[in-house]
């Protein structure tokens, strides 16, 4: 029996392909540097959420999110490729605010480390 369902393992093979592919292709382009992190796929596999992440302000995260706009349709071609299915999933990309978070804390709990010891 198998462990993992078709969606998820599909899903890590999109999240491995887009990656190296935005590298390659894409990431000259890009306003700035991106990171995908998850990627959500509906059971029926047509539809794909993928999650980014970038460092900076807000208007370098609107300016990705716009860049990505743009190049969906490139990017759905290319991650296309390697995909052994029957249909394409349509992509969404949606801001992944988690590592920003992370290194928010981490900053915090390095000043309180700081202060303890200080």
């Amino acid at each position: 029996m198998r462990q993992f369902k078709r969606s998820t393992r599909l899903g890590e093979q999109i999240l491995r392909d887009i990656s190296e592919i935005f590298l390659m292709d894409f990431s000259v382009k890009s306003p700035d540097l991106v990171t995908f992190t998850h990627v959500k796929l509906t059971d029926d596999l047509r539809y794909a959420t993928i999650y980014y992440s970038c460092l900076g302000d807000v208007e370098k995260q609107r300016l990705v999110s716009e860049f990505l706009s743009r190049e969906k349709k490139q990017i759905r071609h290319a991650v296309g490729k390697n995909l052994h299915t029957r249909f394409i999933p349509e992509f969404t990309f949606k801001f992944d605010p988690s590592v920003a978070e992370g290194i928010k804390i981490e900053k915090l709990l390095n000043e309180v480390k700081n202060d303890t010891n200080a």
